[in-house]
């Protein structure tokens, strides 16, 4: 039995269902509604102490951390893998992983706070403001950081200057096959579908414009059968959840 506490637009909880997709999984879940709290609360803490999305729960036993879980649905049902199966490829791919979770996962979350978000923070006071951050187990000093009015320009600029190396990157890695690891989706691929999605929806596809086979394979990977399994209604309609 698996089942999954997401959000639709959260972009690790993207990644998670794209594999199930992917795998064709069956999975039950939860959407956690973040403007009523329903990630900070005391039952759902105890699943996931860090108070973000994507938990997964396997048989009673919960799995958090998307790039974790990811990896764990594919040990767990090795059917139809997303993983190479060379070690040293495999290798690749979780270089490819452990830089996707360390550049462009966390440069998009200013771009897309500042785009969608800053305006729940906007109506509240400083002191609400303060209060609602004081909950937060792991991102607190993160929104503090963005404040009621948003990131700077500065860091806006710094986070964009990330994302344009992470397409060049794949510009550069998409000469070897149609994905980021030759010819067969992996789950470098997963990951950053997301990123490059929000991107989109934040209005920024231009930033690969010149860079034509990340524009290939951004069409690629949007229309594999599981892009729009995992892209649920409500997953792209950031607004809607202001």
């Amino acid at each position: 039995m698996l089942f999954l506490y997401h959000a639709p637009i959260s972009t690790c909880s993207q990644k998670v269902r794209l594999v199930l997709a992917e795998k064709e999984l069956e999975w039950d879940g939860k959407a956690i509604n973040f403007g009523k709290g329903e990630h900070l609360t005391p039952d759902y803490l105890k699943l996931n102490p860090n108070g973000v999305v994507p938990t997964l729960v396997h048989d009673g036993d919960p799995i958090i951390e998307s790039s974790v879980i990811t990896e764990y649905l594919d040990e767990a049902f090795p059917e139809k893998s997303v993983r190479p199966k060379d070690l040293k490829t495999l290798a690749h791919m979780r270089a490819w992983r452990q830089y996707i979770d360390e550049v462009p996962t966390p440069s998009i979350r200013p771009i897309s706070f500042n785009t969608f978000f800053v305006p729940i923070w906007s109506k509240m006071t400083e002191e609400e403001f303060w209060d609602y951050t004081e909950r937060l187990p792991l991102r607190k000093h993160f929104y503090r950081k963005m404040g009621r009015g948003g990131f700077s320009k500065a860091e806006i600029d710094e986070s964009l200057d990330r994302l344009t190396q992470t397409l060049n990157r794949m510009e550069a890695a998409l000469e070897d096959g149609d994905y980021i690891i030759g010819d067969h989706y992996t789950l470098a691929d997963v990951a950053l579908t997301p990123t490059v999605v929000r991107l989109e929806d934040c209005g920024r596809a231009d930033l690969w414009d010149h860079l034509p086979r990340v524009a290939r394979w951004y069409e690629r990977i949007k229309a594999r059968p599981n892009f729009d399994i995992a892209y649920m209604p409500g997953s792209r309609d950031l607004g809607a959840h202001i």
